[in-house]
């Protein structure tokens, strides 16, 4: 895969690497036992990771039907198991940081990664929770480690409101938790203005899709 993408010109670390968790994630109270955490800059070294991430990692391209013809989904997809290795070891890290940093609250641990590639500002996902499995029902999270150009991830609540804004690219984090999934939406928005591509890593308990 060739895609062409510009370095970030604020973190200028050579080799891979995460910073603390703990003190410094924000939380951001949301209604209904809903909440976000965000940590912007979480991964230093971060485009070490985009490189290999934009490589040959079996990205493929679903399609689903919308009204009377099958569309191509605007972003490429690729998901692990909790038994496949990944394809850098900071991923690996990554997902061992956060089940030690939220498990007393979340009770279980983030075993998927979901991944998805955002090749330029076409590509996009509508407003949607995840829904599929028990956060269908059950409060549980959702950790997103971002990589590449900045996207916005808006936030409203289910069915239309005001939304909230969390730029995310080069190493930042968001963990979307409580009744997230169930009583709020998200989304990436599509975008006329040049943006290179992004990639963004959601991590999740088994069961939750």
């Amino acid at each position: 895969m060739q895609l062409a993408h510009q370095p970030s010109i604020w973190d200028l670390a050579e080799e891979a690497a995460l910073t603390p968790l703990a003190g410094r994630v924000a939380r951001h109270e949301l209604s209904a036992g809903a909440w976000v955490d965000h940590l912007p800059g979480w991964v230093t070294g971060s485009d070490e990771v985009l490189d290999v991430l934009l490589g040959d990692i079996g990205w493929r391209e679903d399609r689903r039907q919308m009204y009377e013809r099958e569309v191509a989904v605007p972003r490429l997809l690729r998901w692990y198991s909790g038994q496949e290795e990944l394809p850098h070891r900071l991923l690996t890290d990554a997902r061992e940081q956060l089940n030690r940093h939220y498990l007393p609250e979340l009770g279980e641990l983030f075993v998927t990664a979901g991944m998805c590639l955002y090749r330029d500002g076409r590509d996009s996902v509508a407003w949607h929770g995840d829904r599929i499995g028990r956060g269908r029902s059950a409060d549980t999270m959702v950790a997103i480690v971002s990589f590449g150009s900045p996207r916005p991830l808006l936030l409203r609540p289910a069915g239309g409101g005001e939304s909230l804004r969390f730029p995310l690219g080069h190493g930042d984090l968001v963990v979307m938790g409580g009744s997230c999934q169930r009583t709020w939406e998200h989304c990436i928005p599509k975008t006329a203005r040049p943006v290179g591509p992004r990639v963004s890593v959601q991590f999740r308990p088994r069961g939750v899709a």
